[in-house]
């Protein structure tokens, strides 16, 4: 495993190796020749992770904690496109993932199998140059036309992260209110009740923001601990 990457729990150090010393997830497809295509998820992984409680990372079984790795949207929405992970797998993979990582980083969508199709619910175009942890104790999948989607449970903490350090409260703020009008646009098309929903959504958010370092004794990035 890379040098470079934080410690790995149990379970990660279990997982196989990609030719640059990256773990390679449960979830990732593998081509023909055996080769990991971290953009790719393998066929039925989200139906099988869901229906026998696996973790969408390592893929042992879930514990009573389930922690979804969202982008700062999925935070205001409270919807992500997969399922949950152990919690320690997935600070993990926040800490490690390269695009993460790396606010800078784009989505390679070269050469990609013929057979891919795109994910459920819309996806933003974007890095958004934060990571949220969102630990929760239940979730709810739905059908979202295209796919599968996962009604996140109520937080007992959610955890930010910029460029693998925890993210301040202007990182994640900037963050949302850059993603706000693509939320806002397709709210219109569905009408008044959906701007105001997406508004309440909005202001429920900004509750989950990293408390400032003046409340934190410097600490400035800290989980923010909700029940909301």
């Amino acid at each position: 495993m890379r040098t470079d990457l934080p410690a790995a729990p149990q379970a990660i150090q279990a997982l196989p190796l990609d030719g640059r010393g990256y773990p390679v997830p449960w979830f990732v497809h593998f081509d023909e020749s055996g080769v990991p295509d971290f953009r790719v998820i393998g066929l039925d992984k989200i139906r099988t992770a869901v229906q026998n409680n696996l973790c969408w990372v390592c893929g042992r079984k879930l514990r009573r904690i389930r922690a979804f790795v969202i982008g700062p949207m999925c935070a205001v929405n409270r919807v992500s496109a997969e399922p949950p992970s152990h919690p320690e797998c997935a600070d993990f993979a926040a800490h490690a993932c390269p695009f993460l990582t790396h606010p800078l980083a784009r989505r390679n969508e070269r050469d990609l199998p013929t057979a891919t199709k795109e994910p459920a619910g819309v996806m933003l175009e974007r890095n958004p140059g934060v990571t949220a942890i969102w630990w929760s104790l239940g979730y709810k999948p739905f059908n979202a036309g295209n796919g599968v989607l996962f009604r996140l449970g109520p937080a007992l903490k959610v955890q930010w992260i910029a460029r693998g350090r925890p993210a301040t409260a202007d990182e994640v703020l900037e963050s949302i209110d850059s993603g706000m009008p693509h939320l806002r646009a397709l709210a219109e098309q569905e009408g008044p009740e959906a701007l105001a929903e997406l508004a309440a959504e909005y202001k429920k958010a900004m509750k989950l923001l990293p408390r400032p370092a003046a409340e934190t004794g410097g600490d400035n990035g800290s989980p923010s601990v909700v029940s909301a």
